[in-house]
């Protein structure tokens, strides 16, 4: 597991946060993809052909010792080295590729069920990408005395930590050459693989073992300098690989309800909250171009509602609502949530506590 069961969650949860103004219907995919971070791990149990996708021991192409860099595609891969040797090295950056262009064909035929599924999928793949230890073939330090550090730094650490890895979104870009863009990452993590060895090596130090409060600590110490970027970076690249494979669909527009509307023409609009970030209240402003029950709602990064706005019939006009959260909502990053049935809208928000 790339990053254990939380860790896939937080990277699929936080993909929204880096979803642009066009990519706003996707908003409502956020609880799906969280539900359905670890699909690709449960896999493993009754698909044979499933593990070899989750990482690939790139250090053991001769190619990337002398170059750091290994044929990219699939083919050219295997006519130097043979198929037996590629699928036990791992096969990571071709299933991803794959997964990606199961979304797009998912977009193209508005097959909007599945999509979200195999999108959930992708960043699964993605964020083993991102984890270091699945990119070497040192993969559990049984090659520098390290035995155990894979478990240690990608289950038990950020489970312990997993409250402190917090981010907010970035722009994206449309990807020009997707192939090169997941083999770019996978190059730039594969370095962080010897940091986590340094990490594990130092948390010993410190504790004298691997199993007590003081030894965990010290390796989230070391190691939360690149790890959270780490997470940071993953999310950002599933949302920059759904936005270029919904682009190259011909970026289709949904319903709220999921199902495609080819003359969709929004009938309400939710405006950015002012001020935004603030901290004690804040005026949303939106407006109704016909006759509407408003369901205005506050959620948390998990999908969790926290506060209702506003369930009631409004008629066409224009609106402003205040929001004063209570005291026991925690500073952080939200979604503001318009839904009027027919439309659906949804607005990052920042509280500052």
């Amino acid at each position: 597991m790339g990053w254990g069961h939380s860790g896939h969650v937080r990277i699929n949860t936080c993909t929204s946060l880096s979803f642009n103004q066009q990519m706003s219907q996707f908003m409502v995919w956020t609880s799906i993809l969280a539900e359905h971070a670890s699909d690709a791990d449960y896999r493993k149990d009754t698909d044979p052909t499933e593990a070899p996708k989750h990482y690939i021991d790139i250090d053991n192409y001769d190619e990337f010792i002398t170059t750091g860099r290994i044929p990219q595609t699939y083919d050219s891969v295997v006519a130097l080295y043979g198929e037996d040797f590629v699928i036990d090295q791992g096969i990571l950056p071709w299933a991803t590729l794959i997964t990606f262009d199961s979304l797009k064909s998912c977009f193209q035929r508005l097959d909007w069920n599945k999509a979200v599924i195999f999108a959930a999928d992708l960043g699964h793949y993605i964020a083993d990408g991102y984890m270091p230890l699945h990119i070497c073939k040192n993969y559990d330090g049984q090659y520098t005395g390290n035995d155990g550090i894979h478990s240690r730094y990608e289950s038990t650490m950020i489970n312990g930590h997993i409250t402190e890895i917090n981010y907010s979104g970035e722009d994206i870009a449309l990807i020009s050459d997707v192939r090169q863009y997941v083999f770019n990452y996978l190059y730039t993590n594969f370095t962080y693989a010897d940091s986590v060895i340094a990490a594990d090596n130092y948390a010993k130090t410190i504790s004298g073992n691997t199993s007590s409060t003081a030894y965990k600590q010290a390796l989230w110490e070391k190691s939360q300098g690149f790890t959270i970027p780490l997470f940071k970076n993953a999310s950002h690249s599933l949302a920059e690989l759904i936005y270029t494979a919904w682009v190259e669909a011909g970026s289709p527009l949904i319903s709220p309800s999921f199902i495609v509307d080819p003359a969709y023409n929004p009938i309400a609009h939710l405006g950015q909250n002012t001020p935004n970030p603030f901290s004690s209240s804040t005026n949303i402003e939106f407006t109704l171009r016909e006759n509407s029950i408003v369901h205005m709602e506050v959620r948390d990064l998990s999908g969790k509602t926290v506060e209702l706005l506003s369930d009631k019939y409004y008629s066409a006009g224009n609106y402003s609502i205040t929001w004063n959260p209570r005291e026991n909502i925690r500073g952080g990053i939200y979604y503001l949530v318009l839904n009027t049935g027919k439309y659906f809208e949804v607005k990052k928000i920042v509280l500052l506590k």
